[in-house]
Order: C-alpha cells, then structure tokens, then sequence
C-alpha cells in the first residue's frame, strides 16, 4: 500500500473519478427522488450537512498539507546537513595530513554517489539509500579509526571527524524511517469519501446542464490536485516537487577544490 501511496498521480486521477462521479450520481439522484421530498425544511437540513462535511474536509487537508510540508522541510534539511558535515570532515582530514589521503577519497566517493542517487530517484521503482551502503560507511569509518594521532591537535580531529561520521551515520537511519509516506492512509480514504459525499450533495442542487456538470468537473479537478501536491510533497525525492542534489554538488566541488 505505501508503494501505490507514492504513486501520486494515480491516486489523484482516482480521487478525481470518485469525487466528481459523486457529484454526477447526485445530479442523477435528483431526477430520480419525487420533487416533494425537496422542501425547504430538507433543504436546509441537506445544507446544514453540506456545511459540517465542508469544514471537516477543509480540516482534514489542512493537517495533511502540514505533515507533507513537515515531510517535505524534514527531508530538505537533511540534505543540507549532510553536505554541511561532508565539508567538515574533508576539512578536518585535510588539516590532519597527508595520511588521510585515502579516506578524503572514499568520502568524495560516497558524496559523489549519493548526489548520483538523489538525481535518479525520479525513477520510482529505486529506494531511498540514505547517504550509502552500510559497507561503505563503515569502511571509511574503520579508515578514521585506524589513523595514529601523533599529538593532541590530530587527536582532536580524529576525534571531531569520528563525532561527524556518527551524526551521518544517524541522518541516514532517520531517512530510512522517514522513507515510507507520512500520509495516513485512513485519513487520505476518509477525506475522499467526504468530499465524495459533498459533491453528491452538490450535484442535488444543480442543474442538469453542461455549465453545471463543468463547474463540477472543474471543482472535483482543483480539489484531487490539492490531493496531488499533498502527495507529492510527501515523497520529495521524486515527483514534480523533488528536492535538488544541489547541495551535494556544492558540497563535491568544494571537496574537490581541496585535493
């Protein structure tokens, strides 16, 4: 289920054959229920209903903008911090000398090829990875462990690239939890079938007209590509909204510089 939640286009071209197929089916249930049914009194009862599902709708999608967005900044400043500490660790093996030659090395390699892997993550059939393969991270942590600090300004470098590592090796553990959808998937179901529900009680009220079924299409469209970008913000290493690998390739250029 998490696979087909990530697949935002599906979900919102569905979401929009329901909701304005709700809207159709009110229209049809109009013509079919006696027009005597239709009093005032009912009428502002149904109006009264249309209103309560209209704020409960409008309060469903409120929280789901906001956990995308939280989804979306949360995994924006991951990239950020870890090409912020990828540029510190070159730096302090850079300072602590030549011997460190072979780990600066493994460490553009592994940015290089996280920056690779952001920029292909379009392809939906690929899995976020984090900053590399455990193999990967631990070799270049065993390089830093094995250097022999010889006074106590290399000791504090060893110590601070160690202390950076970790906190990497943590970033990546938190985009491994934070890779499936932080939509609910019962509050996604139960936003479609009130909006479903709303536009059935709007197609009661409308003519049967093309401007009115327009009106209605273009209605159920606005509301299933709310539903789109709901979506799509949540997973921003792919889709229309995907965060750029720019500051990895900020981050590979300045290491780069200091060869």
């Amino acid at each position: 289920m998490s696979e087909f939640i990530t697949t935002s286009e599906t979900v919102s071209l569905i979401s929009f054959g329901v909701i304005f197929g709700g809207s159709l089916a009110g229209i049809a249930l109009r013509s079919v229920i006696p027009e005597r049914y239709f009093t005032n009194e009912a009428n502002d009862v149904i109006r009264l209903g249309l209103g309560l599902v209209t704020m409960l709708s409008a309060l469903v999608l409120g929280l789901l903008v906001s956990t995308a967005k939280s989804s979306y900044d949360a995994k924006r400043g991951l990239l950020t911090q870890v090409a912020t500490d990828v540029v510190l660790i070159d730096r302090s093996l850079e300072l602590y000398g030549p011997e460190t030659s072979n780990a600066r090395r493994s460490l553009r390699e592994q940015v290089a090829a996280v920056a690779d892997q952001v920029d292909s993550l379009g392809d939906r059939s690929s899995k976020i990875q984090g900053l590399s393969s455990e193999a990967e991270l631990s070799d270049f942590y065993q390089m830093v462990r094995r250097l022999s600090p010889r006074d106590d300004s290399q000791r504090a470098l060893k110590a601070e690239v160690l202390k950076v590592s970790f906190e990497i090796g943590q970033i990546r553990a938190s985009s491994l939890a934070r890779e499936s959808s932080s939509i609910p998937i019962p509050f996604l179901v139960v936003l479609v079938f009130w909006l479903t529900a709303l536009f059935a009680g709007f197609g009661l009220f409308a003519s049967r007209n093309l401007v009115a079924a327009t009106v209605l299409c273009v209605c159920a469209l606005t509301v299933s590509t709310a539903i789109f970008l709901i979506l799509d913000m949540d997973q921003p290493l792919r889709g229309l909204m995907k965060l750029s690998d720019e500051p990895l390739r900020n981050a590979l250029a300045v290491i780069g510089d200091q060869r």
